[in-house]
Formats: C-alpha cells, sequence, structure tokens
C-alpha cells in the first residue's frame, strides 16, 4: 500500500531537480518538497555528502589528480567542491604547475584569481596545502 502512495503522490508532484515556484509561489525542488521552512541537519548532511563524493569523482577522472600528494589533492577537492568543475578546471596555470609539481607556483596560481579574493581564509589555506605539496 505504500509504495503505491509513494507513486501516486510522485505522479502528482512530479520530479523537479532544479528549484521551482510552485502554484502557491513556494520554491520547490524534489516531488513537491518546499523549501520555505530550510532543510534539516539530516538532509543537509545528506547533500553534503554527495556533493563531497561527485566532487572527488570529477577530479578522479582528471589524469594528474590520482599522483599528486594527498594534502595537495584535499586542498584541490576543497576548491572544487566550492567552485564546482568548470570553474576549477579554468585554473590551467595552476594545474599545469600541479603536473609538473612546482606546488610553489601552483600555491602562487591559486591566490591569482578572483576566487581567492572572494572567499579569503578559505583560499590561502588551500594554498598553503599545495605549497607543502609532499
Amino acid at each position: 500500500m505504500i509504495d503505491d502512495l509513494q507513486s501516486w503522490i510522485k505522479r502528482c508532484e512530479g520530479l523537479k531537480t532544479h528549484s521551482s515556484i510552485d502554484t502557491t509561489g513556494n520554491i520547490t525542488i524534489g516531488w513537491g518538497r518546499s523549501l520555505s521552512n530550510g532543510i534539516s541537519t539530516d538532509e543537509a548532511e545528506l547533500m553534503f555528502q554527495n556533493d563531497l563524493n561527485r566532487t572527488i569523482r570529477e577530479l578522479h577522472h582528471q589524469p594528474w589528480f590520482s599522483n599528486l600528494p594527498t594534502n595537495v589533492r584535499q586542498a584541490l577537492i576543497n576548491m572544487n567542491f566550492n567552485l564546482g568543475i568548470e570553474k576549477f578546471l579554468s585554473f590551467k596555470k595552476m594545474i599545469k604547475a600541479l603536473i609538473n609539481r612546482d606546488y610553489t607556483t601552483a600555491a602562487v596560481e591559486c591566490l591569482d584569481s578572483i576566487w581567492a579574493n572572494q572567499v579569503g581564509q578559505r583560499a590561502k589555506d588551500v594554498a598553503v596545502m599545495i605549497r607543502e605539496g609532499k
């Protein structure tokens, strides 16, 4: 019975993978989930884990990524999590320096960006981890 009920409600609501405005003006996502009251900590954690896993997968698709030291990979995961893969891959000079294992130049390139000005200490922390590339 519950499976039939779930299927029926899902058919009525329709899946929206991007936020939309419903007929009463509420922002909704998924199968009619109103975002007007926010989300629970559990829901935020689930979304975070999904986003982190996607971020890691995106970087593992880059042929140069897996050979980097652990701390450098972690720094790049943090950066990609914030930027998204398209913007992250636009850091061509930083990536070239990483491929050449020139971690000092990679750190400088990380900081020489609009992104670094926008996120402040986060970029400095990422650059330190890259610079220490061991």
